[in-house]
């Protein structure tokens, strides 16, 4: 994190060099040392030679143009137009071309929505991990929120259309939707959003009726996100269906028949948002579309909300990934003004308050950096088959989801505060993130909803929290560099956090599922971040991950007496250690764990 020191010696010329510098113009990859020893933890070597030059490309891009086109996309705002020159109802969406341009970056030249479905994409022979996918998102999100929208909708619809629609529509909609070629590939979506409500799927209205052998879709959907998308996946209630979730079938709409025209369906307005500009949500009706099942579909019990959870469970994975990535866009954006600007005699970042909301940014931000990469492996495990995996993967998306979302909201409005005044002002960057911050916390369900599907889902029913404690306490065991006083004191809080979610589970605590869930999302960064740490100091590298672990230990678990006047002397080293920009050795953070 040295990119902020670069004017160790201020020397203004003119009034305009006060104003601080944001990080417009750097390698967002470069910069990231977090995330480049991070790989050394979770990637194996020949993966991580193939592809850091391509996440180097992908960070430069996102420091310049790609930065350049989601300001332009957030000021220039998608167009409907509901009828062509001719009169005719062929309702089409007009996007500023900066919106196009990144496209170009996001599907053509790295294949974000198609390098987890086939092999090809930059050169592998086979298809990329999971946590490559991931890392690609992370860099991107750093500058353009709206558009991981449509990348991961269209990643998702074609997984689910290749994993459960029969070989015929398999063979019309896949091949394409995986293809690098904007002008000729299908972008896929999600429609779920009925005026019913989101989460409770169960009011799900939309009604799919079996029209001489053909399925054709009646009613509304009230936020459809991608509404210019080419194939979209909805629930729908066939003719007959039983009331609830088991009479929900799943269904591929194509925006256009198989002779070329236009489906029958509507966009009747798209929505003025908050953030997210760029991207176009709005609300559809659907007049007799002609749509595609998805396995068996009928008047009796469906699957389709158990199928639709994949793509679902996949979303809240890929946001938190994009809380992350503007979480650390934010933090490096404080550290530039903090490094910089200067204010009553010295150097922000030399203030002692300042330093201290520096780590309430910092934190967070690489929490959330361990618990993306760590999910996105056990992701990986459990589509091999993997069991445990699959329990722990199956937990982790939710608590991902929920603490991120959240946080980030926070480490935006505190970036902005470090900003001062400019980053009210929407010249900068700040104020874009604090408004894309928010929709984190309602898209792929509140914060109400996934802490109870952790308690009430994950843990009740799954009993996902006792693997996941197995897990860190294997990590824990394993690493023979963490301190063995430190490794006992994170097997308890782990040990504590289960228990303790376990028992609000058994007792239907539900006002206490938000605690639970920070309880377990806290206790498992810690533990990761620690075994981090300790692995990458003892490779001769970096192991500030350490002293990030005990910050969380002792920040977001711990119970300090509010009205103390100490911060002790682990804070006050550790916090130095972190700002200094450089490395710290397996020993010095072993000496500053023990204050």
């Amino acid at each position: 994190m040295t990119f902020y020191q670069s004017s160790a010696e201020f020397k203004p010329q003119s009034l305009s060099d006060w104003v601080a510098p944001d990080c417009h113009g750097l390698n967002f990859f470069e910069i990231d040392t977090s995330l480049q020893g991070l790989l050394k933890c979770y990637l194996d070597e020949d993966m991580r030679n193939h592809m850091s030059p391509h996440f180097a490309k992908l960070g430069e891009i996102a420091g310049n143009e790609l930065d350049d086109w989601s300001r332009q996309s957030d000021k220039h705002q998608p167009k409907l137009h509901q009828r062509d020159a001719r009169g005719r109802d062929e309702d089409w969406i007009e996007f500023h071309p900066s919106y196009r341009n990144m496209e170009k970056v996001a599907f053509e030249q790295f294949g974000l929505h198609a390098m987890t479905n086939r092999a090809g994409v930059l050169g592998l022979d086979k298809k990329a991990p999971q946590i490559v996918k991931y890392i690609f998102q992370y860099l991107f999100g750093q500058s353009e929120f709206g558009q991981l929208c449509p990348i991961s909708a269209t990643e998702t619809t074609a997984m689910l259309i290749n994993r459960y629609a029969d070989e015929e529509t398999r063979a019309k909609l896949f091949d394409r939707m995986v293809l690098q070629d904007t002008e000729n590939m299908l972008k896929g979506a999600q429609f779920m959003t009925e005026k019913t409500g989101g989460s409770d799927v169960s009011n799900i209205a939309l009604q799919a009726r079996n029209e001489n052998g053909t399925w054709k879709l009646y009613g509304e959907k009230w936020f459809c996100s991608c509404a210019d998308a080419d194939v979209v996946l909805l629930l729908a209630r066939p003719e007959g269906a039983p009331d609830g979730n088991a009479g929900l079938g799943l269904f591929a709409l194509p925006r256009r028949l198989e002779d070329g025209t236009r489906n029958s369906y509507r966009i009747v307005r798209l929505k003025d948002k908050l953030g997210s500009k760029s991207m176009a949500s709005g609300e559809i009706i659907f007049d007799g579309a002609t749509v595609y099942p998805l396995g068996e579909v009928g008047p009796h019990a469906n699957r389709g909300l158990k199928m639709m959870m994949d793509q679902v469970n996949m979303s809240r994975l890929s946001h938190g990934v994009r809380a992350s990535s503007m979480m650390r866009r934010c933090l490096n954006e404080a550290l530039a003004v903090a490094g910089y600007r200067r204010a009553f005699g010295s150097k922000l970042i030399e203030k002692p308050l300042l330093r201290r909301q520096l780590m309430k940014l910092m934190v967070p931000t690489e929490q959330s950096l361990s618990m993306y990469m760590y999910t996105a492996v056990m992701l990986e495990k459990a589509e091999a088959g993997d069991e445990e995996a699959a329990k722990v993967t199956r937990i982790l998306t939710p608590l991902l989801k929920y603490r991120t979302a959240r946080d980030n909201v926070k480490v935006a409005t505190g970036a902005m505060e470090v900003r001062g005044g400019n980053g009210y002002i929407e010249d900068w960057v700040n104020a874009k993130m604090v408004r894309d911050s928010h929709l984190g916390v309602l898209w792929e369900g509140t914060s109400n909803i996934n802490s109870l599907d952790v308690i009430n889902r994950a843990v009740a029913k799954v009993g996902a929290h006792e693997a996941l404690g197995e897990a860190m306490n294997d990590l824990l065991e394993q690493d023979n560099n963490l301190p063995g006083q430190y490794a006992g004191q994170l097997k308890s809080v782990v040990s504590k956090a289960v228990d303790f979610a376990g028992k609000v589970a058994r007792e239907g605590k539900e006002t206490l599922a938000r605690r639970a869930s920070s309880a377990l999302y806290h206790t498992v960064t810690a533990s990761l971040m620690a075994t981090e740490g300790a692995k990458l100091g003892a490779e001769g590298g970096d192991a500030r991950r350490l002293l990030l672990s005990r910050m969380v230990l002792d920040r977001r678990l711990g119970t300090d007496d509010p009205f103390s006047m100490e911060n002790g002397d682990f804070d006050r080293l550790a916090t130095d250690a972190l700002l200094s920009g450089e490395p710290v050795s397996l020993d010095r953070a072993m000496e500053i764990l023990s204050k």
